[in-house]
């Protein structure tokens, strides 16, 4: 693909050409987003340009082109852009972070939901393996009675998280650098609810998505034989952190609640229960303290 155009519409359409034959999931939408964040715009405006014949300089053309180029390499439109949608939040990522994903944005709702439940006026929630700190921040900034902690150990993504709990600044939110097993014993007891969205590809499973595969860091993805090595710490650690009848909350495969209600019921655990995505898949686990 080369720049031959100077509208936003002849752009459009190259580029989702260009897209979709590389297999890019609604390249469409891409091309306008890439657009949209060429000429800082947004992606409505984007698509009122192209009808209007809205011209374009060398210079965008061209820059929009290598990042287009990019994509059909399916780079991750999130790293090409260094941002990532997350419910209301608009999150820096990159190299070394998982990048946030829609389904999360439904599980994280659990969250929210037993927190604003608790008559405690200042419920404590904990994010463990935070990445991004998509799901912390979401908690923080939507429940802000609520006090949120979060812990991460890759040293990259703890700095992608870091700069997001900078930028949000929530004042209500704090960061730690901590492996899940021995983060926050000072709230030993303590936590309404406590959530992650830990590594659950077995370590066999190739991920079908190049921007998956390739993209994402493998410590954020395998989680063992089964998938389900973190899911086993997780329940030993929220056990720990959870006061009594506090909740438990795990993304996971569509097809590994199952067995992670029968890890959590050997464990002790009350109610554990399997809820369906928006695509109708299994896709977060909840459960209870005893």
């Amino acid at each position: 693909m080369t720049p031959r155009t100077a509208t936003v519409g002849t752009l459009a359409t190259a580029m989702t050409e260009l897209l979709a034959k590389a297999g890019v999931a609604n390249p469409d939408v891409d091309a306008e987003l890439l657009l949209g964040h060429v000429l800082d715009i947004g992606r409505g405006e984007v698509q009122a340009a192209a009808l209007t014949g809205r011209p374009v300089t060398d210079a965008q053309a061209e820059t929009v082109t290598l990042l287009a180029e990019r994509r059909a390499q399916r780079e991750p439109l999130q790293h090409i852009l260094g941002r990532a949608a997350f419910r209301s939040l608009y999150l820096a990522v990159g190299p070394g972070v998982f990048v946030p994903r829609p389904e999360t944005e439904q599980v994280v709702q659990f969250a929210i939901d037993a927190l604003r439940s608790v008559p405690d006026p200042e419920p404590i929630g904990i994010d463990l393996g935070t990445g991004s700190g998509a799901i912390a921040l979401a908690m923080a900034t939507e429940v802000p009675n609520a006090r949120i902690y979060a812990a991460e150990n890759s040293v990259d993504a703890f700095l992608w998280a870091r700069q997001n709990f900078t930028e949000t600044a929530a004042p209500n939110a704090t960061l730690v650098f901590e492996n899940l097993a021995g983060a926050f014993p000072e709230l030993d007891g303590a936590a309404s609810v406590v959530i992650s969205n830990p590594p659950y590809v077995p370590d066999a499973a190739i991920p079908r998505d190049p921007e998956v595969r390739f993209f994402d860091p493998a410590a954020a993805l395998y989680g063992g034989e089964d998938g389900l090595d973190v899911v086993r710490q997780l329940s030993e650690t929220a056990a720990r952190l959870l006061r009594p009848g506090g909740t438990l909350i795990l993304e996971h495969g569509e097809l590994q609640g199952e067995a992670i209600r029968d890890i959590l019921t050997r464990d002790g655990w009350r109610a554990a229960a399997t809820f369906r995505d928006l695509t109708q898949r299994d896709r977060t686990t909840t459960a209870l303290r005893a």
